[in-house]
């Protein structure tokens, strides 16, 4: 019989109304299998491990994600498939960190939540928690269909690192603007196995260190010095800059002269576009001929959640700054499209 981990970490799908304050709180997962008696009929060995204290995805960080990583890493070879409930505001966030940590990954780990808790009657939680299940579950010619962390979110999977919450308030809350989906669900599952990434049949190897000194300067019209300054001269060892189009800044001199001091002073410093859809594509204008020229990296076609979780796993390695930033424009885990 198939063995699934659920792995309720909290969120939305695990809440219910505190009669007194009409807050949404937490409560045990043993009251998710009271309010899904369909699991009972799944044909698969659930066990459950659930986090204590119960978080809201918003406390999500690196030493979380650590947790997650090591208890997967303890579980591997006894389950076939893993389903991770996690709230959706830092879902992608998740989904991404966990890609570049769990190297050589050849079984599936589902995320999935709910944009209502579960004992609503029109919740979207009982829909996503039992097709991730069967996801976990699907295996051809006894290897599993989607060996990858992908989001499972209102009928479709997604690849973990190229997806974003773009929705708060429809069932349709995730997007992957820049990678097709990995598989859709209707009357039957329909899996796109030429978008489903295999790693190397290796044994797992999972990386827990973390570097989150990282700063991140969104630019606007008319942004002003003591703005930039404030992420450029700070002690960041990195700093995400999000740019127009097709990764274009403006040319004001006391702005380049500012990116260059940062690197000088051996920041590294990963351009990626605030469009949702599209690359960066350095060297194409004027306007962003000298970022490529001093040395600033190209994010590609990077989300910003995993810009941010790629960055933070590669300086947690030791790598130099010369060798992340060639990582950094490479795809690792089928995060960019270069």
């Amino acid at each position: 019989m198939t063995k699934i981990l659920i792995i309720y970490t909290g969120g939305t799908i695990g809440m219910v109304n505190d009669p007194k304050t009409g807050v949404l709180i937490p409560f045990d997962f043993k009251q998710i299998q009271q309010n899904v008696p369909e699991l009972a009929r799944l044909n698969y060995d659930l066990d459950v491990y659930s986090f204590d204290p119960i978080l809201d995805s918003s406390n999500m960080d690196p030493l979380i994600w650590a947790d997650l990583a090591k208890l997967i890493q303890e579980k591997y070879e006894e389950f076939d498939g893993f389903v991770i409930l996690h709230g959706s505001d830092t879902m992608s966030f998740t989904a991404s960190a966990l890609s570049f940590m769990l190297e050589n990954l050849s079984k599936p780990i589902v995320l999935t939540g709910s944009q209502l808790p579960i004992g609503e009657i029109r919740t979207d939680a009982k829909e996503n928690l039992i097709t991730a299940l069967e996801i976990a579950a699907t295996k051809k010619q006894g290897k599993a269909m989607v060996p990858e962390v992908c989001i499972y979110f209102d009928y479709q999977l997604f690849r973990g690192n190229r997806s974003i919450k773009y929705n708060s308030e429809k069932f349709e809350a995730f997007r992957s603007p820049n990678y097709p989906i990995l598989a859709e669900a209707g009357v039957n599952l329909s899996f796109y196995k030429n978008y489903i990434s295999r790693q190397p049949v290796e044994p797992l190897k999972v990386h827990t260190n973390f570097n989150a000194n990282i700063g991140v300067l969104k630019l606007y019209p008319g942004i002003s010095a003591q703005a930039v300054y404030a992420i450029t001269k700070s002690g960041v060892d990195a700093i995400v800059l999000e740019t127009f189009g097709s990764g274009n800044t403006t040319t004001a001199a006391w702005f380049i002269e500012s990116l260059r001091e940062a690197i000088a002073s051996n920041k590294l410093i990963i351009d990626i576009t605030q469009c949702q859809r599209g690359s960066v594509a350095l060297g194409k204008y004027e306007t962003s001929k000298q970022l490529q020229q001093m040395g600033i990296i190209s994010g590609y076609d990077m989300t910003f959640e995993a810009t941010v979780t790629k960055l933070m796993y590669l300086m947690g390695q030791g790598y130099s700054n010369a060798e992340i930033a060639r990582f950094m424009e490479q795809s690792i885990r089928g995060e960019l499209t270069a």
